[in-house]
């Protein structure tokens, strides 16, 4: 345990020490070491703990009430752990280069200042055992990670991207206040380890604390329909916090959920199936909207979005299936569930780092101003083809292997259920099917317009180096994805003591046999595909190749007004496939006469369940409260006369409730 106290020392005196050197480019440094050494110690110790299974405490007093700073590093923690060290060592890596790029007159201590506490206080969720530590880690999470969103804070649609995140963090903090409360009340105790009391819960009870942390920790995680921050605040923040963020700061929210999962009674198939269904309406809802997007980062938000979802399927299902009875099912739903959550990761990580690499070459992140640029940037073209791929579950990289689990778990639900009860898994194996069609489709979207055809900007056409440390990040990342899609058995193996301990379960070899022979025909098809490109270029390099105008369907020379806009690309899927509240909104200009003067057509994509649905429902009470307004009269007599009333009332309340005891 004293690896991870070191870690945790590395990162709040690397903190401390880039704050206090100010403008000076030690700041970066000393930000950039401390986070670098300290990943490496906290992941090494979290890949021993997972290879041993053993759980490791420590404990000292704190003088707060009812506080105590406990840590607790068992396989659940590490299992989180091991991710939030790796992407944030690689994400360090990339950062300095990256943020060369930006202004140079601006001082980079604060960016080195929040990311190094973003940093500690991930690592501090996950390994908090009392209740109240955990909340003060979580609010020093959430603040840090608002300030690296607002870091572009002189653009006006920043601003208000870390102001929802805000608003969102903190209507998530009221419902982890109430489930605390209500934890310690029931408990006796604010330490996670005190917590047994909760296990004998009668249903109404274990079902209100279940409510409280799924929307709780639900609003981190980017669940649906309280996802609503997630779309803004990925773009606004830079390109490696954005990757950080979506790889494993929202991870923490499963990390609470399934933790208080732990301690509470074995959950009824309808915690399960209210989860799984937010979850599969969450991924078709991510991903149909990722495909209608032009920004390339709003795009891999709306991505994450679906991958949570498909996480939150694997999950509820794996509930299901263990309430009722089916445990080598409920093993292959929370195996693929949680090997999702390690791959989401990788590959996620990859296609945000790959995107702030297409800004930084760029300045925009609009897909339609893009093109052209797998010439200009071969290395990174390839490492972003790599990751789509991840991204739409094809081999031979690892997306398919956590999938293809919860593709067995439904199928094999459909199987022994029988009968109705067998038709909502075969639904949800339909869902997810349509969810993994559309991946694709936004993927090759994402792919084709940005990286091939012709540039459509002068600017693009020009020669973009790419900093080696950024390229070694994406690239060490995407070799985690193929290492896990050729050998998934060792992503398995690794993740069993974590596993047994969320599904309540002992886990068997079924895991291992049922993803083997995917590794298999995956290390073949990688070793054809190596083969193929071998023999394409000899033939390339020896043949003679004519040359020859393209043909334009009439027209003299071709020009990039020809070329497929990213909206161009999704419009018969948006136009045939989406309902209607969820397709783009269209702003035209009117064609008339026979020789019509030039018209603009403009294209977008705003998220439904905030614009329809929350923001008017925030209007209305808005203008409620407004109405309270007298109230505040601004006088002290009046603010002592409530302050009077409000007293008598807890008098009265406390007497009531003493007679009642």
């Amino acid at each position: 345990m004293s690896l991870l106290l070191y870690a945790l020392l590395i990162l709040f005196g690397g903190s401390l020490g880039a704050l206090l050197l100010g403008k000076s480019k030690l700041a970066s440094r000393v930000g950039a070491v401390a986070v670098l050494l300290a990943t490496m110690l906290s992941g090494y110790l979290a890949l021993q703990v997972l290879l041993s299974g053993q759980t490791l405490t420590f404990s000292t007093p704190w003088a707060v009430p009812g506080g105590e700073f406990r840590l607790l590093l068992d396989p659940l923690a590490a299992f989180f752990i091991l991710p939030i060290s790796i992407l944030s060592f690689f994400c360090t890596l990339y950062a300095g280069p990256y943020l060369a790029h930006g202004e140079r007159s601006r001082s980079l201590a604060p960016h080195w200042f929040f990311y190094t506490i973003m940093v500690l206080a991930m690592l501090l969720v996950v390994t908090a055992a009392n209740s109240l530590l955990f909340l003060f880690a979580w609010e020093i999470m959430t603040l840090s990670s608002f300030f690296l969103v607002a870091w572009d804070h002189h653009l006006k649609e920043v601003r208000k991207a870390a102001w929802l995140y805000l608003l969102a963090a903190h209507c998530c903090m009221i419902l982890l206040l109430a489930l605390f409360v209500l934890a310690g009340n029931y408990s006796g105790s604010l330490n996670f380890s005190d917590f047994g009391p909760l296990a004998e819960l009668p249903l109404t009870s274990g079902s209100l604390l279940y409510m409280l942390a799924l929307f709780g920790f639900g609003v981190k995680a980017g669940l649906f329909p309280i996802h609503i921050w997630l779309p803004n605040a990925h773009p606004a923040a830079p390109s490696h916090v954005s990757a950080l963020m979506s790889g494993v700061l929202i991870k923490t929210g499963i990390y609470g959920i399934l933790r208080i999962l732990s301690f509470l009674p074995p959950a009824p198939a309808w915690w399960g199936w209210l989860m799984a269904l937010l979850g599969a309406a969450g991924a078709l809802y991510g991903i149909s909207m990722a495909a209608q997007q032009r920004d390339i980062k709003r795009c891999l938000a709306y991505s994450t979005v679906e991958n949570i979802g498909i996480m939150f399927l694997g999950f509820g299902f794996g509930l299901v299936a263990a309430a009722q009875g089916y445990p080598t099912i409920a093993l292959f739903a929370f195996a693929g569930g949680m090997l999702h959550l390690w791959n989401h990761a990788l590959f996620k990580g990859v296609m945000f780092l790959g995107a702030g690499v297409l800004l930084q070459a760029t300045g925009t992140r609009d897909m339609n101003r893009m093109g052209g640029l797998l010439k200009q940037m071969p290395v990174v073209g390839i490492l972003l083809i790599g990751g789509s791929l991840a991204l739409g579950a094809l081999p031979p990289l690892n997306g398919l292997i956590s999938e293809w689990l919860i593709y067995l778990g439904l199928s094999q639900a459909g199987i022994s259920l029988g009968g109705f009860n067998a038709l909502v898994p075969l639904l949800l194996i339909g869902l997810l099917g349509l969810v993994g069609a559309l991946a694709l489709l936004t993927f090759s979207r994402l792919i084709g317009i940005s990286l091939l055809g012709e540039p459509r900007d002068p600017s693009i056409a020009q020669h973009h180096a790419t900093a080696p440390a950024m390229l070694i990040s994406m690239a060490t990342l995407l070799a985690g994805c193929l290492a896990i899609g050729i050998y998934p058995q060792g992503a398995l193996r690794l993740l069993t003591p974590a596993l047994s301990s969320v599904a309540r379960l002992s886990v068997g070899a079924e895991l291992e046999s049922a993803v083997a022979p995917l590794g298999q025909w995956a290390l073949l098809l990688l070793a054809g595909l190596i083969l193929c490109a071998g023999i394409l270029t000899f033939l390339l390099r020896i043949g003679h190749r004519a040359q020859a105008t393209t043909w334009c369907c009439g027209f003299r020379f071709s020009t990039v007004r020809m070329s497929y806009t990213a909206e161009g690309f999704s419009e018969l899927s948006a136009a045939h496939l989406m309902p209607g509240i969820m397709r783009p909104h269209l702003q035209r200009e009117k064609v008339e006469g026979i020789f019509p003067a030039a018209t603009s057509l403009a294209q977008t994509s705003p998220d439904p369940v905030l614009i329809r649905i929350l923001n008017p429902l925030f209007i209305a009470v808005g203008d409620r409260c407004q109405k309270l307004r007298w109230l505040q009269q601004g006088q002290l007599p009046i603010y002592l006369l409530y302050m009077f009333i409000l007293c008598i009332l807890l008098l009265a309340w406390s007497v009531w409730t003493g007679r009642g005891g």
